[in-house]
């Protein structure tokens, strides 16, 4: 249950619409040891462990967050997400600072385009709290401001110049960290871009902060549909009244509300818990999206879990609950290879006219493919209007431009060009 924050002494003074006012909660965030033992109880190790973080990833956690802690459990699942853990100083030999190589990726500054058809575009490094499990820490919390307008006009001239750009999400930090009148400004120059189809906002404030989500902050995303946002509530314990009423506001607003959880050991990597999770959050309109494997970032790794963990999980929501609540469980692949789903098997086995499979159940079945298994070009058209970028991976296989896929630092390739180069020499 919620403490009331006037039984804090920190915040005894401080009155409702104070803190109920998300720029008061920003300005208050938790960002000492000195301040976090006036909500929470602190071992002397936790005090010096969490010091010692603060060197790679500083500690800001908002007054309402920092609430729904439990105070004296040191595995609480709210308290593991917000508090620095001696753990983080740990580098595993797979960790990197850009697992994802969003900055390799990256155009202009504070772009990112990797995929096709859409782009990142980071507008802050500010967020309302700093999740020890962040996997943007090269980025997030190093300055607590917003990108400068100048990079945000470099990056929209960018899309501009790229048709094939029809996708735009909008992160940082944490996109809603950003002004009602700049984020205004900025979701008013991207709809006014031709081919910018819709624009997505990442943000975590209905979480950590559900004050942000105001009447003011509603009207301006109302101004620029099709606006859709993905939040990351990553426990049931933290859809608290106020995350629902931030989730309602923004439903009622026309905005289409996803949820992208990270798994996280000894918080979520349960079955049940995340079963518990995606059913409070479809009662509260929001869809679940992704499910995250854990990424490969400096000071994470006692938070992931074995991708085998997260299968289970899948297995145990499939067919156990509605079909729209069961996320996509992903690997952000490292070295920017996207997003690849991963799930339980079903298909048992295959021949050219029967497939065998299971459900949920544990139930085999066949199922029997069509006398005439043809299958022919519909001649729509519509393929031509999706060439406005080149083919990529195995796409070029479905559509004949290649028979074969082999990666540029394959052996036999290698050895080929050695020889066709040894050829040309001797001619």
């Amino acid at each position: 249950m919620t403490r009331n924050y006037q039984e804090i002494l920190l915040w005894s003074e401080i009155t409702e619409d104070q803190w109920n006012d998300w720029h008061w909660q920003i300005a208050n965030k938790i960002t000492s040891v000195d301040e976090l033992e006036k909500v929470i109880k602190l071992t002397d190790k936790e005090r010096s462990s969490i010091n010692m973080c603060l060197k790679s990833l500083r500690m800001g956690i908002t007054p309402y967050y920092a609430l729904l802690m439990e105070k004296n459990n040191i595995n609480c699942p709210i308290r593991r997400q917000a508090v620095p853990s001696i753990n983080e100083t740990y580098i595993s030999e797979y960790d990197s600072s850009d697992p994802l190589h969003e900055t390799k990726d990256s155009p202009v500054y504070g772009l990112t385009h990797r995929y096709p058809d859409r782009v990142l575009l980071l507008v802050t490094d500010q967020c309302a709290m700093y999740c020890r499990h962040c996997t943007r820490r090269r980025f997030a919390g190093n300055n607590d401001k917003e990108v400068s307008i100048k990079y945000i006009n470099n990056a929209i001239e960018y899309i501009k110049n790229h048709k094939e750009i029809r996708d735009v999400l909008i992160s940082g930090g944490d996109a809603l960290c950003i002004s009602d009148q700049k984020l205004d400004h900025i979701l008013g120059e991207l709809s006014n871009i031709n081919h910018v189809e819709v624009i997505r906002i990442g943000t975590r404030t209905p979480v950590v902060l559900p004050q942000r989500i105001t009447p003011e902050l509603c009207a301006v995303l109302k101004r620029h549909h099709p606006i859709w946002i993905n939040t990351h509530f990553n426990h049931p314990k933290e859809i608290t009244k106020e995350a629902r009423k931030a989730c309602s506001m923004l439903a009622d607003a026309g905005v289409p509300l996803g949820n992208q959880s990270v798994l996280l050991k000894g918080i979520n990597d349960c079955p049940y818990i995340m079963k518990k999770l995606v059913q409070e959050l479809v009662k509260n309109r929001v869809r679940p999206y992704y499910l995250y494997q854990c990424d490969l970032s400096e000071g994470i790794e006692h938070f992931r879990t074995s991708v085998s963990a997260g299968i289970e999980i899948i297995e145990m929501l499939q067919g156990h609950t509605s079909g729209f609540a069961v996320p996509t469980f992903v690997v952000d692949a490292p070295g920017g290879g996207g997003k690849i789903p991963i799930n339980p098997q079903y298909l048992i086995s295959q021949s050219p006219d029967k497939v065998l499979l299971r459900n949920f159940e544990g139930v085999i079945c066949t199922y029997n493919e069509p006398q005439d298994i043809s299958h022919q070009c519909q001649k729509c058209g519509l393929c031509n209007t999706y060439r406005n970028y080149s083919y990529r991976g195995l796409e070029k296989l479905f559509n004949e431009e290649t028979r074969c896929l082999i990666p540029n630092c394959n052996v036999r390739i290698k050895t080929r060009r050695s020889i066709n180069d040894s050829i040309k020499v001797n001619i």
